[in-house]
């Protein structure tokens, strides 16, 4: 649930921090640069061995530098995706929303 005015779209485009195989400071440091730039809300999103990177991202980005910040949502799900060979296979994914 967004309460702000914002669209869902328009949240997707800009504050959104996908989680992929770089450092974990590095997405820490995305998160903290949106919130210090005047976001509201953060969606850090990870899919299959990436999740638990996205759960260490926002523990520290909330433990560490932004005191302030609260877990608003989380959101996990299962995505199907087609392999190079054609055959589907279902992989994990996360949603960890955080506000200020």
């Amino acid at each position: 649930m967004v309460e702000s005015t914002e669209t869902i779209g328009d949240m997707a485009q800009e504050n959104v921090v996908l989680i992929g195989k770089k450092p974990t400071m590095n997405y820490v440091l995305a998160v903290v640069t949106q919130f210090n730039n005047g976001a509201k809300n953060v969606k850090i999103r990870a899919r299959g061995n990436a999740i638990s990177r996205a759960v260490d991202v926002a523990e520290i980005s909330r433990n560490r530098f932004l005191t302030d910040l609260a877990v608003k949502d989380i959101i996990i799900n299962s995505e199907e995706l087609s392999n190079e060979d054609g055959t589907k296979s279902k992989v994990s994914s996360i949603e960890i929303l955080m506000n200020k």
